[in-house]
C-alpha cells in the first residue's frame, strides 16, 4: 500500500484524500494547519494531522512515513514542501498554477532520487495532455488553441461569475503575464486580452488571455507549432467587468484587497460545469485539417457531491500518482504534465472522467 500525504483540506485537497482513500490501494494522511477543518472534512478511511508546513521540523517528521506528497496548499507553500520532499526522499505532486513555484518546483528536481510533478489538475493539467495527444498527430502542427473554464450553471450577478476555485489562483489568472507562441516565437501577453466570442452547445461563451493555464506545454512544443494560446472561458461580459477592477481600479497592485472583495461578495457554488475545448489545426496527410477535444463536464446533482471542478482537479492529480505508482511514469525527476500518455490517463480509474 502507498503511503500519501495530502496536504490541505480545502474542497481540493478532501476530494484527492477521499478518491485516493476509496481504492484502498493508499493509505492517506490529510494534513493542514486549520484543526476544525482536518478534523471534520473527508470521508473514508483517512488519517488525520494538525500541521504547519512552515515549521520546517514538523514537515520534515510528517514526511518521514509516507512515500507521495500532494499539496492542494495555496501556491506560495509549494517550495517549502518540495524543498522538504526532495530532502526526505518522497515523491512530490501539487496543484499550482504559479509559473514561477512552477519553475522552482522543476529546478530542485535536478538530481533527485524521486519524482517532481508540479502542476497537476484540469489547466495546467490534463489540458496539456490532450494539446500534445493531438499535435502528435499531425505531419505538421500549426495552430493550438486551448480553451478552458470553470464556471456557474446559474449565474445571476453582473459578473456572470462564482467561485468555484482558490482566489489566490483566480487572481494570479487576470493579473500575471501569459506565456505563448506566436509566429514561431516564445512570446508573453497581458492578460485580459485578445478578447474571442464561440458558442458550444447552443450557449454563447467568450475567452480571453489569463496567465497559467497552458504549464510548460510552451517548452514541449516551441520549434514544433507556430502559434500557441490559452484563454480562460467566460460568459459574455466578465472580461469587461474585470478589466475595470484590475486596470481602473488598480487591484493587481493590491491583491490582499482583491481576495477580500471576492471572498466578501462573490458566492462560492458546487453547482458548476467545467467546459474543455483544445483544438489543433495543420497538415494531416497533406490536406489543411483540424481536430478538436471538446467536453463539459458537471458537479454531482446531490447535495453534498463534488463540483465539476472538484472532479476534474482532483482526478488530474489522482490520475498522475496512480500513472506513477503502476510505472506507467518516469521513477524519478521533473516530470511534465504531457510527458503522460493520453490513452493510459484517460483509461486510469481517475482520469476517466475525462475520457
Amino acid at each position: 500500500m502507498t503511503a500519501v500525504l495530502v496536504l490541505g483540506a480545502g474542497k481540493i485537497g478532501v476530494s484527492v484524500a477521499e478518491m485516493l482513500a476509496e481504492t484502498g490501494d493508499y493509505q492517506v494522511t490529510l494534513g493542514d494547519l486549520d484543526v476544525d477543518a482536518v478534523m471534520a472534512r473527508g470521508h473514508g478511511d483517512i488519517r488525520r494531522h494538525v500541521l504547519d508546513v512552515t515549521d520546517s521540523g514538523a514537515l520534515t517528521a510528517a514526511l518521514g512515513d509516507v512515500d507521495v506528497v500532494i499539496s492542494a496548499l495555496p501556491f506560495f507553500l509549494n517550495p517549502a514542501v518540495a524543498e522538504a520532499a526532495k530532502a526526505a526522499s518522497v515523491h512530490y505532486f501539487d496543484l499550482t498554477e504559479d509559473v514561477r513555484i512552477a519553475r522552482r518546483v522543476a529546478a530542485l528536481a535536478e538530481g533527485a532520487a524521486t519524482v517532481f510533478v508540479p502542476q497537476c489538475g484540469l489547466a495546467p493539467g490534463f489540458i496539456s495532455i490532450v494539446a500534445n495527444h493531438l499535435v502528435a498527430g499531425f505531419e505538421e502542427a500549426r495552430d493550438v488553441r486551448l480553451r478552458v473554464g470553470a464556471l456557474p450553471q446559474f449565474p445571476d450577478n453582473i459578473l456572470k461569475y462564482n467561485l468555484t476555485w482558490s482566489t489566490e489562483g483566480l487572481i494570479n489568472e487576470y493579473c500575471n503575464p501569459c506565456e505563448a507562441i506566436h509566429d514561431g516565437e516564445r512570446r508573453e501577453l497581458l492578460p485580459l486580452e485578445g478578447l474571442e466570442h464561440f458558442s458550444m452547445d447552443g450557449v454563447d461563451y467568450e475567452s480571453f488571455s489569463t496567465s497559467g493555464g497552458v504549464g510548460t506545454l510552451c517548452d514541449t512544443l516551441e520549434g514544433r507549432v507556430r502559434n500557441l494560446t490559452y484563454k480562460t472561458v467566460r460568459y459574455p461580459g466578465h472580461r469587461d467587468m474585470v478589466r475595470m477592477l484590475v486596470g481602473d481600479l488598480k487591484l493587481c497592485e493590491h491583491r490582499g484587497i482583491f481576495k477580500e472583495l471576492i471572498e466578501r461578495c462573490i458566492p462560492v457554488t458546487r453547482q458548476d460545469v467545467v467546459l474543455i475545448q483544445v483544438s489543433v489545426t495543420g497538415l494531416r496527410e497533406g490536406l489543411l485539417t483540424q481536430e478538436t477535444y471538446a467536453k463539459k463536464i458537471y458537479g454531482d446533482p446531490e447535495v453534498g457531491g463534488r463540483s465539476a471542478i472538484q472532479k476534474t482537479t482532483a482526478a488530474g492529480v489522482c490520475a498522475l500518482v496512480d500513472l506513477h505508482r503502476s510505472g506507467k511514469l518516469p521513477a524519478k525527476g521533473f516530470i511534465r504534465q504531457e510527458d503522460a500518455d493520453f490513452a493510459a490517463f484517460i483509461a486510469n480509474r481517475f482520469g476517466s472522467v475525462y475520457a
